[in-house]
């Protein structure tokens, strides 16, 4: 069996009817990922919630290694998790400690 990533799997999945058409999927795959980011209840006390979307952010990453519907007509880059806002070459790095966010309390007010 093929060692294929999670979003890759669900691309191809969506794409069933058109297999060799799975590139044209991965942008419907990365969004199905970014709405299951945050656990429900029942995973909630199934399982510690922060590795879960540690887990989640790690399949969206992937992404950017995959092929996608109109690379060779588009310029690189893709959009965000939620598929809301164009991300071009330039505001996309392959370096993965870029996508690390750290969330410390709000800002307290004075």
């Amino acid at each position: 069996m093929e060692d294929r990533s999670l979003i890759e799997r669900l691309a191809r999945r969506l794409a069933a009817s058109q297999p060799d058409q799975w590139p044209t999927r991965v942008e419907d795959a990365a969004s199905i990922l970014a709405l299951i980011k945050e656990p429900d209840a029942a995973m909630r006390d199934a399982g510690d919630p922060a590795a879960w979307g540690l887990m989640i952010d790690a399949a969206l990453r992937e992404r950017w290694s995959l092929p996608s519907a109109g690379t060779q007509e588009q310029e690189p880059g893709g959009s965000d998790e939620e598929g809301e806002i164009r991300l071009t070459a330039e505001a996309v790095s392959h370096d993965r400690a870029d996508w690390v966010h750290l969330h410390h309390g709000q800002a307290k007010n004075p």
